[in-house]
């Protein structure tokens, strides 16, 4: 993935594993999370405060792609790009690298929609917040 807009470095903690002594498969769903709340964050946005305010993010697709494991130790770093897709839907494209040989360890497209008071809203409500951090929301 080029030109991403974030990116969070993280280390594989033992309890992460299965018995085969690699990174269980739902795990990376925690590291894709993770980046994108932190993600919010840098733009100065605060994911609980959005809830408090009746604004959620809502996953509604989930698309991830394993090319190789990650093992206890591993330094990674997760990348992100944000765009979107149609009128609603926010989309990260998010990418799992092993820092040792910068190998690609995971793919993902995760797809949300923004809403407010339990109804779907347009992500323009939050675009100047990424506007403001120099990234534009493009069709992806």
């Amino acid at each position: 993935m080029q030109d991403y807009h974030f990116e969070l470095e993280m280390q594989v903690r033992d309890y992460e594993c299965d018995i085969q002594g690699i990174v269980n498969n739902a795990v990376y769903q925690n590291y894709l999370e993770h980046t994108r709340h932190k993600f919010l964050n840098y733009v100065g946005l605060d994911f609980a405060q959005l809830h408090n305010d009746g604004i959620d993010a809502v996953v509604i697709k989930g698309e991830l792609e394993y090319k190789l494991p990650l093992r206890p130790g591993d330094d990674f770093l997760v990348r992100l790009k944000i765009g979107k897709q149609g009128r609603l839907r926010i989309v990260f494209l998010q990418e799992v690298i092993r820092r040792a040989d910068e190998k690609l360890m995971v793919r993902g497209r995760i797809t949300s929609v923004l809403t407010k008071n339990g109804r779907p809203v347009s992500p323009e409500i939050l675009e100047n917040r990424f506007t403001a951090a120099g990234i534009v929301l493009e069709n992806l």
